[in-house]
């Protein structure tokens, strides 16, 4: 029964704290809109989602969240190096393709957001068969060693999490 009525609760409440963050004030009239419209909001979409999906491991996920903010930091000190030091010239830049163990569609959108969030590096498709992503490194020697990286730094922990 409540799950039919509060369908997605955390989107909910984040729908409310948004609205009375945009708001900019806290008064009761705010806060009974931005209920109303977290609570109409997930109802009304509710057709629209897919079933959520099942993660296999909650500490993994949250060991994955840490490592790609850890990565992101990284790549940025890495990314304002070769920009500042190196020549454009002496780019290695190169589009490689990762060949995909994933099935899931979440585990390869997270992998797909990974690669592009962590600087130096977009995914720039996905292959018809779903099979392969695209990507784009800003600077890359080795292919083999970049594509294994990606494979071995977030494709493996994504399939331990989803």
């Amino acid at each position: 029964m409540i799950n039919k009525l509060l369908p997605q609760p955390l989107l909910s409440l984040v729908l409310a704290a948004i609205w009375i963050l945009l708001l900019n004030s806290f008064d009761l009239g705010g806060i009974v809109l931005g209920l109303l419209l977290g609570f109409a909001v997930p109802l009304l979409t509710g057709v629209f989602w897919p079933s959520p999906p099942r993660l296999r491991s909650y500490p993994k996920a949250f060991a994955y969240l840490a490592l790609v903010l850890w990565d992101i930091v990284v790549a940025n000190l890495q990314v304002a190096y070769l920009i500042l030091f190196r020549p454009a010239g002496q780019l290695r830049s190169r589009f490689i393709t990762v060949p995909l163990d994933l099935r899931s569609p979440e585990a390869i959108t997270m992998l797909a957001g990974t690669i592009t969030m962590t600087p130096g590096t977009v995914s720039c498709d996905f292959s018809a068969d779903q099979r392969s992503l695209l990507v784009h490194c800003l600077d890359t020697g080795d292919e083999a060693a970049a594509v294994a990286d990606i494979k071995q730094r977030y494709e493996a922990r994504l399939k331990e999490i989803f």
